[in-house]
């Protein structure tokens, strides 16, 4: 057997493992979340893959530290994020889901600080459950902002003065994702793992008035975010609209919802009206009126 034969080979076998590894990454999103998988769906194909790569481990960083409670998470989370950082190095990891993510680090040259504020930001959850306006902030730059620069870097395929210009709106984008995320999972949050992310809010008392504020300071970040998504490429843009969409019409259910219900139950979109998005959102791209 000739050395270039070897080396093709090679290549093939590592070929169908990526291709397999990707599926899993696929597999997880669809799992865990319909609305994020059509949000992905409506993207240009070949930014599927690795938003979908993203989307997996992302998931799992987050499943460790929110769902495991019978076991040890802080020793599962330290494991995983010693197998992510060998996975890059590496350039192969046998967790499918780290092989995928590593793939799309190199593919996309995601830089380092991206991924390590996410991390940090994932183990702060395992032992903070108060956090002050300065804790929140760097929380939020990490389980939020720097994912949607991951994907940012994804739908500018390498063109970093698009990404720079765009930088600042896909930040505040991800910041008003999360703070929505805090209110509709409240209950879950607060009551079963005891967290707050609202620095001096006291939930115990949880009223109207104080509703009012966090919902004035998403609209703010919701606007910034949306000059953004105007100006991404045609390819992404279809995509990230439908999820601003989806969210927009949670935060407008929330702000229509007392206080003690959203404290109480999480508020969710009905799968008819998420379809309505869909259409609206694929009239306004298709005509260019977004």
């Amino acid at each position: 057997m000739s050395g270039d034969y070897r080396e093709f080979i090679k290549t093939m076998s590592k070929a169908l493992f990526d291709k397999v590894s990707m599926k899993c990454s696929r597999i997880t999103t669809r799992a865990y979340s319909t609305s994020f998988s059509l949000g992905i769906g409506c993207l240009e194909n070949q930014l599927q893959n690795p938003i979908y790569a993203l989307y997996g481990f992302v998931r799992f960083a987050d499943e460790i530290v929110d769902t495991f409670h019978d076991y040890d998470k802080e020793k599962l989370f330290e494991r995983f994020k010693e197998e992510t950082y060998r996975a890059i190095e590496e350039r192969i990891s046998l967790n499918p889901i780290l092989n995928s993510f590593q793939e799309t680090v190199h593919r996309y040259k995601i830089e380092p600080t991206l991924y390590d504020q996410f991390l940090k930001s994932m183990e702060a959850d395992l032992t903070h459950q108060v956090y002050n306006a300065e804790e929140i902030k760097e929380y939020i730059l990490g389980s939020a902002e720097v994912v949607g620069l991951m994907c940012l870097r994804v739908f500018c395929k390498g063109d970093d003065e698009m990404y720079q210009q765009l930088k600042p709106a896909a930040q505040r984008l991800g910041s008003a994702f999360q703070k929505i995320n805090f209110l509709r999972d409240l209950n879950a949050d607060y009551i079963e793992l005891g967290r707050t992310y609202f620095p001096n809010v006291n939930l115990a008392h949880f009223d109207e008035a104080t509703k009012k504020k966090i919902e004035e300071d998403i609209a703010v970040d919701f606007h910034a975010g949306f000059q953004g998504i105007k100006k991404l490429p045609r390819s992404a843009r279809f995509g990230v609209y439908l999820a601003y969409l989806y969210y927009l019409a949670l935060f407008e259910k929330i702000k229509n919802t007392p206080c003690h219900h959203v404290l109480n139950y999480r508020i969710r979109i009905r799968n008819r009206r998420k379809l309505s998005i869909l259409v609206y959102s694929f009239f306004k791209h298709r005509f260019n009126l977004i």
